[in-house]
């Protein structure tokens, strides 16, 4: 009998390892599925699909502890932040990647993060040193897995880089490799590239009858594939080459075809166009409406004035003829006086919470309006600008120091004014929702002394009429402030639910706390002005609080659904 049992405890225990071991064998091929599917869909332009099951993959890949398949989940975020030009957030997330893709074996993952900093770093943050360094270490990573398209993908982007810094010397050898290769390992994606940089290399070497002939030939391949991007580069340095050799009407014509290509590409990416006329309305339209509500309040205010003048004189009346009534009438005006005044505190509370949702609303909307205007139209005007500064520089061989540093000052503004309109309206928010937004909000605030947690029982598919996520996204983002810069916490949770048509909110953290009957005097925390919004929207605000026990904070406003 005790052999029996030994035997039955043992087989139990291996029929329960075996069940465990599937269990994570599927959920590994789960996984990588989600993973392919989320790559699959950012290659065809479905950035939200992608976003959703890419994040889906990642918090799988960390409960399995997959080094190889979160760095890859990285990657495929990162590379739709980078498609949709918020490349902080890229860098951030190709940054993430790397750090586990560097604990694997996986030589292909690691070259093309590293390919992808560089490209950021070079291309659009415009730091040639940081961006070579990490061109240069996926060149490694390919050159370790043999594979002989990538080694040349990857010189290319090194003599590009090189190439755009004028540093042609350092350029040249990597050139020389791709135009020996590129029949054989090279392929359509890369060929407008090519004959542009050789362009752009006998441009520098004075030879213009080849550097005619490799121009023409990168626009006239540009022209027949999708690479507009490729092409509107081969016009622009192809006007560079025409203005030094002094054609100045080819010149001018390539510039034009350059300008137009941007515009284009700049088009492409636009959500709005902002009319300026269309802010100045929406503020006066706010303008009246605070007037509106002043004017009625003082209407109200009189009419409640009068009644209690004519009751007083009634009462006088009643009190002379009876007497009897004296203490009874006194009590009932009284009463009814403190109503009266009661009312009119209503109605002030009322008309201060109006004024300030009527004030941020309009804020908002020109947040909105210009966060659109600066991304759209500035940046682009900043842009054209330090283009035909370099032209000029160009065509009057001119190198002085004050041009350079104009330069210099254009390209900065316009990486400023770019963050500064995403600052102003994130483009997480307006494209994929107020749940993406927040779970995004929360990982960006996260650091080593604080860490947010998010958690919502709605799906991040689901959107709110766009003006409803604004509000709900400064609500939350203000709260999560205070609690940086005045809890003195080190973990907080953000909690999303939908309930009878209401979203449910709760922030809490585990912070300094403060006492509820003293936050009104508080500077700073703005928690008077979320609940006057709170309220006109019909909603609940509430606070829970004690000195050194944290801080739980409840928010429920009706949904304003998508029409």
């Amino acid at each position: 009998m005790p052999y029996k049992r030994i035997y039955s405890l043992l087989l139990l225990l291996f029929l329960s390892t075996t069940n465990l071991f599937s269990q994570a064998e599927n959920l590994q091929k789960q996984t990588k599925s989600l993973a392919q599917k989320a790559t699959l869909l950012m290659k065809n332009e479905n950035y939200e699909k992608s976003l959703i099951l890419s994040r889906q993959a990642l918090s799988q890949a960390i409960a399995l502890k997959d080094n190889n398949l979160i760095a890859a989940c990285y990657n495929t975020i990162a590379a739709n932040f980078d498609q949709l030009a918020e490349f902080e957030k890229a860098l951030f997330y190709y940054k993430k990647g790397l750090i586990y893709a560097d604990k694997t074996n996986n030589n292909h993952l690691k070259n093309w993060i590293n390919n992808n900093l560089g490209n950021i770093y070079c291309f659009d943050k415009k730091e040639y040193a940081k961006g070579i360094y990490y061109y240069k270490k996926s060149l490694e990573y390919s050159s370790k897995i043999a594979d002989s398209s990538e080694i040349l993908f990857t010189k290319l982007n090194i003599s590009w880089a090189y190439f755009d810094i004028g540093k042609f010397n350092k350029g040249l050898p990597y050139l020389k490799y791709i135009n020996k290769h590129h029949r054989i390992h090279g392929d359509e994606t890369t060929i407008v590239a090519l004959n542009m940089l050789n362009g752009m290399y006998y441009s520098h070497a004075n030879n213009p009858q080849k550097a005619h002939y490799y121009f023409e030939k990168a626009i006239e391949l540009g022209q027949k594939s999708n690479e507009k991007s490729d092409l509107s580069f081969a016009h622009q340095e192809y006007s560079k080459f025409l203005f030094k050799i002094k054609k100045f009407k080819k010149a001018y014509e390539n510039l034009y075809a350059y300008n137009e290509l941007t515009a284009k590409l700049n088009d492409e990416e636009k959500l709005k166009k902002v009319n300026v006329a269309g802010i100045n309305l929406e503020i006066d339209e706010y303008k009246r409406e605070i007037d509106n509500i002043k004017t009625e309040y003082k209407t109200s205010h009189q009419i409640l004035l009068e009644k209690q003048s004519k009751n007083k004189f009634i009462s006088i009346i009643i009190i002379t003829i009876l007497l009897l009534f004296i203490v009874f009438s006194y009590l009932y005006f009284q009463n009814k006086q403190l109503k009266q005044t009661n009312n009119l505190k209503d109605i002030e509370s009322k008309i201060q919470e109006n004024i300030i949702t009527a004030s941020i609303n309009g804020q908002e909307m020109e947040r909105k309006k210009i966060a659109s205007f600066l991304h759209d139209n500035i940046s682009a005007l900043l842009s054209s600008a330090a283009m035909h500064l370099t032209i000029f520089s160009t065509k009057n061989q001119s190198n002085s120091e004050e041009i350079t540093k104009t330069k210099a000052i254009l390209i900065q503004t316009h990486y400023k004014i770019r963050d500064l309109s995403h600052r102003l309206l994130p483009t997480l928010l307006a494209r994929f929702g107020l749940f993406y937004a927040l779970n995004d909000l929360c990982e960006m605030n996260s650091n080593s002394t604080i860490h947010f947690h998010y958690s919502s029982d709605v799906s991040d598919e689901t959107r709110y009429d766009e003006d409803y996520e604004m509000k709900m996204y400064f609500i939350v983002s203000e709260l999560l402030n205070n609690i940086t810069n005045h809890s003195e916490a080190n973990k907080a949770k953000l909690h999303l639910k939908e309930l009878n048509k209401q979203l449910h909110i709760v922030v809490k953290d585990n912070g300094v706390g403060f006492e509820i009957n003293q936050y009104q005097t508080i500077e700073g925390f703005g928690l008077n002005q979320i609940k006057a919004r709170i309220n006109t929207m019909e909603g609940k605000f509430t606070i829970i609080s004690k000195p050194n026990q944290g801080t739980t904070i409840e928010i429920i406003a009706p949904i304003d659904y998508k029409s």
